[in-house]
């Protein structure tokens, strides 16, 4: 995995650590559990029910960084973003995008999240989801679902893409509240 200070980019990296989550094991219940570098704790992945969601890269720290730089981090990290959406596609055809309005307003009271949303919000990773599924990784043997997004925390924290695989249908939420 891309080291949690990262700030190059690799695709090809990427591409490879998307390939190796779309053929490993997703969980198909259980309560959700993060997996943390042994030293530093640093969240590397969860794992919960029916999903699997990694961190593929993370920026520089944005402390004290203002105007046209942190501009340029953002439309850094949406690059990233938009090259790993041109390779997927080009595998697998066009993404769909689904917003995240109903994990981001959601509130306590409300019905439960279904637990992929649970754990984006949880991670703050409410960025636009860039969906693609169903699809099979190279050698893997179940139809899974992928996302990509790129997002910040808050506007000094470093930006990061992370990707989710699903054993089910990544869902638009607005659609269900018809």
């Amino acid at each position: 995995m891309n080291a949690p200070d990262s700030t190059t980019f690799d695709a090809t990296r990427a591409l490879a650590e998307i390939d190796t989550w779309l053929a490993g094991p997703v969980p198909a219940g259980g309560p959700t559990v993060d997996e943390r570098e042994p030293y530093t704790e640093n969240w590397l992945a969860s794992h919960g029910d029916g999903f699997v969601i990694a961190e593929l890269w993370q920026g520089r720290d944005l402390l004290g960084v203002y105007d046209q730089e942190w501009t340029a981090a953002q439309e850094a990290a949406s690059g990233h973003l938009d090259e790993l959406t041109r390779a997927l596609d080009a595998r697998w055809g066009s993404h769909r995008e689904i917003g995240t309005r109903i994990p981001v307003c959601w509130a306590e009271g409300d019905p439960p999240l279904p637990p992929l949303y649970a754990q984006l919000r949880r991670l703050d990773a409410l960025g636009t989801l860039h969906v693609w599924g169903p699809v099979r990784a190279p050698g893997g043997d179940a139809d899974r679902w992928l996302s990509v997004s790129v997002n910040q925390i808050d506007g000094d924290r470093p930006f990061f893409l992370v990707v989710a695989v699903t054993d089910r249908p990544i869902e638009d939420l607005e659609d269900e509240e018809g």
